[in-house]
């Protein structure tokens, strides 16, 4: 998931608690819930929330998540199962999403909600008649817990059809401590500081920068965070909506931008084409592996990636650290996404749980688990497992209206969020040849037009 909130303060936020530990997360990541399980961990006595009698009956949830992740959310269903009585399957999904729901649909086998990560997907869900209207139960859970621009971003023409439950911070930088006090590298502000910090610690001997480039999302986001700084939130506003064109020179600045990283191989592990065979869990563990000698001393990501590190013997806030994107242009970016709940059976069952995740009671077990961030107000910050995740919450509940979604995320799904096509593939094309800024441009307009207009 991709936002951007409170930019400047949100930016000295994230600098001061940078050094704070971090709590990981884990588990299995089982499907098959157990009816009655009692693993739903953290709920008050004092319930938020208003759930109806289910017995028996099946709900079936679909989403992209593994590993930690699917262990954490299994925690949500089995408590909604605890509370209605419910029988819930969690269903694996892969990306795109869309292609993986209209299989199912064709086969008259959906899912009862799939957890959508892109407004894009959810926009075209509506309008092939997949998604259904969310009910009044949840629509109150929304009015009472979330901004308005949370609801905005799950609504159609004015009808509401997602229910956003997770949501992440997508600007920082996470860096390998000891690789940094080996090279006397200090946290950088700026961009040009940012690139002046990678040549210091690419002196001794460590490669500075992870990227795992063969997940074209990230590239997606390092363009975002590099374009939104630079050019503004009002350009930013107007290429997510492709109100400008791709060729517009607010778009060859940032691309020039990035190229002073791109370009450069030897700041990269394994140059563009180990960049480009690096998934993104790679090419965060491979950062905080290896003591002070890492095959990267930093990785770009989101809160998320505290999942990853969480899988090395790296301790947070102190073998790994973090600070905020470095700014391009007046103010450090923050970009953020979310998951919605949308439902694509009309069930009793299926708007239940659109209410359950609309509650600050679902909220909180997750948050206890770590690696999560809720849009809900309504959630008691002390629920998050540390200060560093409670700022970061506490910024984007803060922001309230005050909110963009990241870019690709708003796109169409067949150029914001395909693997191997649109701007996933013409990113991957860029980072392999970082001069050819003006071909991707080109590139990058053509499969906006035809994706916008499809």
């Amino acid at each position: 998931m991709r936002t951007t909130f409170s930019i400047r303060r949100a930016a000295l936020v994230f600098a001061a608690v940078g050094a704070l530990a971090l709590t990981g997360c884990g588990g299995d990541g089982d499907g098959k819930k157990k009816s009655g399980d009692d693993s739903g961990k953290g709920t008050d006595s004092a319930s938020t929330v208003n759930l109806p009698k289910l017995d028996g009956e099946k709900v079936s949830v679909a989403a992209v998540w593994t590993g930690p992740e699917q262990a954490n959310f299994t925690k949500v269903l089995d408590e909604f199962e605890k509370r209605t009585g419910a029988d819930v399957t969690f269903v694996p999904a892969q990306d795109p999403i869309i292609n993986f729901l209209g299989t199912k649909i064709a086969g008259k086998q959906p899912p009862d909600v799939a957890m959508i990560p892109q407004v894009g997907a959810i926009q075209q869900a509506a309008a092939k008649k997949w998604a259904k209207p969310v009910g009044p139960e949840a629509r109150a859970q929304l009015g009472q817990n979330y901004a308005q621009v949370w609801q905005d971003l799950g609504a159609v023409d004015g009808t509401q059809y997602g229910v956003y439950f997770k949501a992440a911070n997508k600007s920082l930088i996470w860096y390998n401590a000891a690789a940094f006090d080996n090279a006397g590298a200090s946290e950088p502000k700026t961009w040009k500081d940012f690139l002046t910090t990678a040549e210091t610690v690419g002196a001794s001997g460590v490669t500075p920068v992870s990227v795992g480039g063969a997940d074209g999302w990230t590239l997606t986001d390092w363009f975002e965070n590099v374009y939104l700084s630079q050019a503004g939130p009002e350009k930013y506003d107007q290429l997510a909506k492709h109100e400008i064109p791709w060729t517009d020179p607010s778009v060859k600045d940032a691309l020039t931008t990035l190229a002073e990283l791109f370009g450069k191989p030897e700041l990269i592990a394994g140059g563009a084409d180990g960049a480009l065979q690096t998934e993104f869990p790679a090419s965060v563990t491979q950062t905080f592996t290896g003591g002070d000698q890492p095959k990267g001393a930093m990785v770009f990501e989101g809160d998320f990636v505290a999942i990853n590190i969480a899988q090395t013997e790296a301790k947070i806030g102190t073998d790994a650290k973090v600070f905020p994107f470095p700014a391009v242009g007046a103010d450090s970016p923050v970009v953020t996404g979310g998951d919605a709940a949308v439902a694509l059976k009309d069930s009793k069952g299926a708007q239940a749980l659109l209410t359950w995740l609309a509650s600050a009671d679902a909220a909180k077990i997750w948050a206890e688990a770590g690696g999560f961030i809720s849009p809900n107000k309504g959630l008691d910050l002390k629920a998050y497992p540390n200060e560093v995740q409670r700022t970061m919450a506490q910024a984007l509940i803060d922001a309230g209206d005050d909110v963009r979604f990241d870019m690709s995320d708003q796109a169409p799904q067949s150029f914001g969020g395909t693997p191997g096509a649109g701007e996933w593939k013409i990113l991957q094309d860029f980072l392999k040849n970082p001069k050819d800024i003006a071909g991707t441009q080109k590139k990058l307009e053509s499969e906006a037009v035809k994706a916008y207009k499809s």
